[in-house]
């Protein structure tokens, strides 16, 4: 599996509309923490079939950003059936996303 880029025109299709639950990695490119992060969601994403892994990059994305209220990143946000249900914010090592997931 892999890590979806998703932005304006596709998070309804990739994110929303997805039949298994979606984990949104809301990221940019000058975050160093989310820098960290993203290894660990792109590992956990071959490991895990039954759950979609997508990233979000805020500064090119900001409505999506403001819609779901994120105010730092990275922020991590698991979908499932369209409704956002558990949130993280800031780094987390593979053990804590695992956990996330699991709801």
């Amino acid at each position: 599996m892999s890590v979806y880029a998703v932005n304006s025109s596709n998070f309804r299709q990739e994110v929303l509309e997805s039949d298994k639950p979606v984990v949104v990695d809301f990221w940019a490119g000058w975050c160093g923490p989310c820098m960290a992060l993203s290894p660990i969601v792109e590992e956990l994403s071959d490991e895990v079939d039954k759950v979609k892994f997508c990233k979000v990059n805020v500064d090119e994305a900001r409505d999506i950003a403001m819609e779901y209220g994120i105010m730092s990143i990275p922020t991590l946000m698991l979908f499932k059936s369209g409704d956002p249900v558990n949130v993280s914010v800031g780094l987390i090592d593979k053990e804590r996303l695992k956990t996330f997931i699991r709801g």
